[in-house]
C-alpha cells in the first residue's frame, strides 16, 4: 500500500520544494542523559543528503551545541548562568560542526557554518551580507548549517531564538518551505500524553488554533517548546512560506509529502526582507508612546511617526536601534528603527516640525520613526 498523501491545494507541496529550510531542535540529537547522539545527527543528515541527491537545496538551522560539549566540560546538564552558556556554546560549536561534516562528507557533501546574531541583521546592510553568504553557498552546492551566535550574546540565551532564526532564514533564502523538527510528531490539540488529544493535521489560519492548549517549556538541553514552533510557523506563514511540524524520524516522511505533522498553509505574502526582520527578530531597546491621531497616521495614512505624536519615552536607546511604538491605551502597534536617542526625544515629543526648526535647527528635524524603518505589529 502506498503511503497517504496529504491534500496540498492551499500549500507549497514540500515534496516539490527546489529550496527548503530544515530546522532541528537539541532534544532531537540527543539521548536520554541530554548529550549529543551522533546516531541521531546521521540519520537526518541520511535523509536530507538524499533530498539533495535528489536535486533539493537545504539550509539547516542547527541546535546542539550547548549538548555537544556536556561531556567534554563535564556538565551534568545545560548551564544555568549565561557566562557558562556561552563557553559551552563555544566548545560546543565546533564539536556540532565536526560530527555534520563527516555526515555529510560521506555522502560527497560539504557543510558551511553561519553564526547569525539576530539582533544585528535588522540593521540596514546586515541583512544583505547574510543573504548573500547564504545564497552563495547554496548556489556552490554547499549545505548552510545555521545557528545563533550565543557564544557573543549579550542577551541571556532566551528559548525560541532558533526556531525564530529558521522562519526568518526561510525569507531571507526564498524557500519554499520550511520544515521544524522537534521530538513530538504533531502540533495537537492538546498535551499529547493526554487521553483523547488529537493530531491538528493542517492549520489554514489562526482561527485553527483557537483554544488549542499549547505548552511551553522545552527539554532540558533545549530552549523551544511547542509555542516557540508555532510562533516560528507564524512568522513564516505570515511571509509565504509554507511550514510542516514533525518530529525528526518523520523528516523523511515530511519531505516526500506524507500525511505526517502539522502543515500551515502561507496566510501572507513576501514582504521585503529587512521589513521581516524589523517586524520578528530585533530586540527592541525602548518605546515610543504616541496619541490617538499618530496611531491613525502610521497604521491607516502609512505615514512617518514625527515628534508632534509622540506622548512618552521609555527606555533607553540611541538613535538607530529598534522600538516598540505603542498607542495611548499601550498597546503596541508598530516596530522601527528610531531616529533619536531617549535622551533627546523628551524635548522634542509634541512639538510641530516648523516649531523644532526654530528652535534646533532645520538639520535636528526628522522623523521619529520614518515610514521606511516602521512596520506594523499585530496586537497579541
Amino acid at each position: 500500500m502506498s503511503p497517504a498523501v496529504v491534500d496540498r491545494s492551499a500549500f507549497a507541496d514540500p515534496a516539490r520544494a527546489a529550496r527548503i529550510v530544515v530546522k532541528v531542535g537539541s532534544s532531537s540529537l540527543t539521548d536520554d542523559e541530554g548529550r549529543l547522539d551522533v546516531g541521531r545527527l546521521t540519520a537526518l543528515v541520511d535523509v536530507l543528503a538524499a533530498r539533495i541527491a535528489d536535486g533539493g537545496q537545504v539550509t539547516l538551522v542547527s541546535s546542539g551545541a550547548i549538548a555537544s560539549a556536556l561531556t567534554v566540560l563535564g556538565l551534568t546538564g545545560r548551564p544555568k548562568d549565561l557566562a557558562t552558556a556561552q563557553a559551552a556554546a563555544s566548545v560546543g560549536q565546533g564539536l556540532l560542526m565536526a560530527h555534520y561534516t563527516r555526515a555529510f562528507a560521506a555522502h560527497g557533501r560539504h557543510v558551511g557554518q553561519v553564526l547569525l546574531t539576530v539582533e544585528d541583521v535588522v540593521r540596514q546592510g546586515h541583512y544583505r551580507n547574510a543573504q548573500r553568504a547564504l545564497n552563495r553557498l547554496l548556489d556552490l552546492g554547499v549545505v548552510p548549517i545555521v545557528n545563533e551566535n550565543d557564544t557573543v550574546a549579550t542577551h541571556e540565551i532566551r528559548f525560541g531564538d532558533n526556531d525564530r532564526v529558521a522562519a526568518l532564514v526561510a525569507h531571507l533564502t526564498h524557500a519554499d518551505a520550511l520544515l521544524l523538527l522537534s521530538d513530538v510528531d504533531a502540533l495537537y490539540d492538546g498535551p499529547p500524553t493526554r487521553p483523547g488529544s488529537r493530531r491538528i493535521a493542517r492549520v489554514e489560519s489562526r482561527a485553527d488554533l483557537a483554544g488549542v492548549e499549547i505548552s511551553a517549556p522545552g527539554s532540558v538541553v533545549g530552549t523551544g517548546g511547542m509555542v516557540t514552533k508555532v510562533e516560528a510557523a507564524t512568522i513564516a506563514t505570515g511571509s509565504g512560506v509554507p511550514v510542516v511540524l514533525t518530529s525528526a524520524a518523520s523528516a523523511a516522511a515530511a519531505l516526500a509529502g506524507e500525511d505526517v505533522g502539522t502543515w500551515f498553509a502561507p496566510t501572507g505574502r513576501r514582504i521585503q526582507t529587512r521589513r521581516l526582520w524589523l517586524a520578528h527578530a530585533a530586540r527592541t531597546r525602548g518605546r515610543v508612546v504616541i496619541d490617538a491621531g499618530a496611531v491613525r497616521a502610521i497604521t491607516t495614512g502609512k505615514k512617518s511617526l514625527l515628534a508632534a505624536g509622540v506622548v512618552g519615552v521609555e527606555g533607553s536607546f540611541e538613535a538607530g536601534d529598534p522600538i516598540e511604538v505603542a498607542g495611548p491605551e499601550g498597546v503596541v502597534v508598530a516596530r522601527g528603527l528610531v531616529g533619536y536617542s531617549a535622551e533627546e526625544l523628551p524635548d522634542r515629543m509634541g512639538r510641530r516640525s516648523e516649531e523644532l526648526a526654530r528652535s534646533h535647527g532645520d538639520a535636528s528635524v526628522r522623523a521619529v520613526v520614518h515610514r521606511d524603518d516602521l512596520v506594523q505589529v499585530r496586537p497579541r
